[in-house]
Protein backbone atom coordinates (compact mmCIF):
# COMPACT_ATOMS: atom_id res chain seq x y z
CA UNK A 1 0.00 0.00 0.00
CA UNK A 2 1.81 3.12 -1.13
CA UNK A 3 2.41 5.91 1.93
CA UNK A 4 2.29 9.67 1.34
CA UNK A 5 5.44 10.59 3.20
CA UNK A 6 3.62 13.45 4.94
CA UNK A 7 2.40 14.18 8.64
CA UNK A 8 -1.04 14.53 9.70
CA UNK A 9 -3.89 14.01 9.55
CA UNK A 10 -5.83 17.40 10.64
CA UNK A 11 -8.96 18.63 11.00
CA UNK A 12 -8.87 20.87 7.23
CA UNK A 13 -9.74 24.52 9.41
CA UNK A 14 -7.56 27.87 9.06
CA UNK A 15 -6.86 27.92 13.07
CA UNK A 16 -5.17 24.15 12.75
CA UNK A 17 -2.93 25.12 9.80
CA UNK A 18 -1.73 28.32 11.06
CA UNK A 19 -0.88 25.95 14.71
CA UNK A 20 0.81 23.24 12.07
CA UNK A 21 2.08 24.71 9.13
CA UNK A 22 4.01 27.56 10.77
CA UNK A 23 7.02 28.03 8.20
CA UNK A 24 6.86 29.81 4.79
CA UNK A 25 8.28 27.23 2.67
CA UNK A 26 7.40 24.89 0.06
CA UNK A 27 5.62 21.70 0.66
CA UNK A 28 3.34 18.85 -0.25
CA UNK A 29 -0.39 18.26 0.79
CA UNK A 30 -3.19 15.37 0.50
CA UNK A 31 -6.91 16.66 1.42
CA UNK A 32 -9.47 14.10 2.40
CA UNK A 33 -11.08 12.74 5.41
CA UNK A 34 -10.62 10.00 8.01
CA UNK A 35 -12.94 7.17 8.06
CA UNK A 36 -14.42 6.65 11.29
CA UNK A 37 -11.86 3.74 12.10
CA UNK A 38 -9.06 5.49 11.54
CA UNK A 39 -7.51 5.48 8.01
CA UNK A 40 -7.02 8.60 6.15
CA UNK A 41 -8.43 8.23 2.48
CA UNK A 42 -6.72 10.25 0.11
CA UNK A 43 -8.90 12.48 -2.55
CA UNK A 44 -6.35 15.20 -3.95
CA UNK A 45 -2.31 15.66 -3.94
CA UNK A 46 -0.91 19.34 -4.00
CA UNK A 47 1.88 21.42 -3.62
CA UNK A 48 3.05 24.92 -2.71
CA UNK A 49 6.05 26.39 -4.39
CA UNK A 50 6.72 28.84 -2.37
CA UNK A 51 4.09 29.33 0.64
CA UNK A 52 2.70 25.93 2.16
CA UNK A 53 0.38 27.38 4.94
CA UNK A 54 -1.12 30.39 1.90
CA UNK A 55 -1.96 27.38 -0.34
CA UNK A 56 -3.66 25.24 2.56
CA UNK A 57 -5.79 28.19 3.57
CA UNK A 58 -7.08 28.22 -0.05
CA UNK A 59 -8.70 24.77 0.92
CA UNK A 60 -10.95 25.67 3.92
CA UNK A 61 -14.63 26.39 3.52
CA UNK A 62 -15.49 24.00 1.15
CA UNK A 63 -17.34 20.64 2.27
CA UNK A 64 -15.91 18.19 0.01
CA UNK A 65 -12.06 17.68 2.23
CA UNK A 66 -12.71 17.39 5.93
CA UNK A 67 -8.69 16.72 6.48
CA UNK A 68 -5.35 16.98 5.13
CA UNK A 69 -1.97 15.66 5.63
CA UNK A 70 1.03 17.94 4.94
CA UNK A 71 4.93 18.40 4.81
CA UNK A 72 7.35 21.18 4.33
CA UNK A 73 9.67 20.35 1.29
CA UNK A 74 13.80 21.09 0.63
CA UNK A 75 13.48 22.92 -2.44
CA UNK A 76 10.32 23.39 -5.02
CA UNK A 77 11.84 20.95 -7.22
CA UNK A 78 11.23 18.00 -4.40
CA UNK A 79 7.90 19.25 -3.55
CA UNK A 80 7.25 18.45 -7.74
CA UNK A 81 9.28 14.62 -7.50
CA UNK A 82 6.75 14.06 -4.35
CA UNK A 83 3.47 15.26 -5.83
CA UNK A 84 4.08 13.72 -8.72
CA UNK A 85 4.93 10.12 -7.03
CA UNK A 86 1.81 10.53 -5.04
CA UNK A 87 -0.51 11.55 -7.71
CA UNK A 88 0.85 7.86 -9.64
CA UNK A 89 1.18 5.80 -6.58
CA UNK A 90 -2.70 6.99 -5.10
CA UNK A 91 -4.58 6.79 -8.82
CA UNK A 92 -4.18 9.74 -10.66
CA UNK A 93 -7.05 11.52 -12.17
CA UNK A 94 -9.04 7.95 -12.25
CA UNK A 95 -8.87 7.84 -8.53
CA UNK A 96 -8.01 11.28 -7.16
CA UNK A 97 -10.25 14.47 -7.84
CA UNK A 98 -7.15 15.98 -9.35
CA UNK A 99 -8.20 16.48 -12.64
CA UNK A 100 -4.35 16.86 -14.41
CA UNK A 101 -1.13 15.46 -14.22
CA UNK A 102 0.90 18.07 -11.88
CA UNK A 103 2.18 20.86 -13.73
CA UNK A 104 6.27 21.63 -13.86
CA UNK A 105 7.19 24.23 -11.05
CA UNK A 106 7.79 27.77 -13.28
CA UNK A 107 11.16 28.28 -14.53
CA UNK A 108 12.24 25.08 -13.92
CA UNK A 109 12.14 22.54 -16.99
CA UNK A 110 12.01 19.68 -15.47
CA UNK A 111 9.29 16.30 -16.15
CA UNK A 112 7.46 13.91 -14.18
CA UNK A 113 10.35 10.82 -12.78
CA UNK A 114 7.31 8.97 -13.39
CA UNK A 115 5.80 9.22 -16.47
CA UNK A 116 7.97 11.85 -18.16
CA UNK A 117 5.37 14.13 -18.39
Amino acid sequence: MPTLGLRGPWDLDDATIDRIITRTSPGNYALGHVKTDGPFVVLYVGRSDDDLNSRLHDWTGQTRYKSFKADYASSVREAYKKECSNYHDFGGCEKLDNKYHPDSPNNLSITCHICGA
